[in-house]
């Protein structure tokens, strides 16, 4: 039976993430929350979810001795980031002063405008940016399969990813600014909003993870 890895370091509510994987995997897959090195690097899918800050992501991936064996998953099998699991793969984020990431992707975790405004009533965004908001694929990804152009997926954020490299924004959203809310390289892909709490959309491209081989 095939496994996938649904990384617990501590933070965010990642049964409601497995229970989605759950729900939508097929019969030969087995979803498994764990913080055990081995299990992860085992497993044939890894998904790295979290809700919270960067810092204290960064600290609980060090202390549970995390951070080399999601650098080898990311290069050698499917990959799912989720929120912080899109966060964590930049160089740095502007949150606490300043907090170093994996450093996978060239690029800064910035925050949002504080006096941004909704370009159509003028009321000023506040921020975190929480709630549905319309996610615009830029290119086409396997993970896209089946969802459409303009759907709409759930956030909760008040950081977002600035990546030098645009040719790994998968999609964008507007939310003061126009930023990137999917990424996409070789077999990671890793995205802002939450795909367990967006109903239909979400868990389309949570099925067309379980299925995804790591090529785009």
């Amino acid at each position: 039976m095939q496994r996938i890895a649904v990384v617990d370091y501590g933070m965010g509510n990642l049964r409601s993430v497995a229970k989605a994987l759950d729900r939508v995997s097929s019969g030969n897959q087995e979803v498994v929350v764990t913080a055990d090195p081995d299990l992860i690097a085992d497993a044939e899918r890894v998904v790295f979810p979290g809700q919270g800050a960067i810092r204290d992501c960064m600290r609980e991936l060090q202390r549970l001795h995390l951070e080399p064996v999601l650098r080898r998953c990311i290069e050698e099998k499917p990959f799912l980031g989720i929120c912080l699991g899109l966060q964590a793969l930049m160089e740095s984020s502007q949150e606490h002063a300043e907090t170093r990431g994996l450093g996978i992707l060239a690029g800064q975790v910035r925050r949002f405008p504080a006096h941004a405004r909704d370009p159509v009533s003028g009321e000023r965004l506040k921020v975190p940016h929480m709630g549905w908001n319309t996610v615009a694929p830029v290119r086409e990804h396997p993970l896209w399969h089946g969802i459409s152009a303009h759907e709409r997926f759930y956030f909760v954020h008040s950081y977002y990813v600035a990546p030098e490299d645009q040719d790994v924004v998968a999609a964008r959203t507007h939310y003061g600014v126009d930023f990137c809310c999917a990424a996409a390289f070789g077999s990671c892909f890793a995205v802002q909003f939450h795909p367990e709490k967006s109903q239909r959309p979400g868990l389309a491209l949570l099925t067309n993870f379980c299925t995804w081989n790591g090529k785009s």
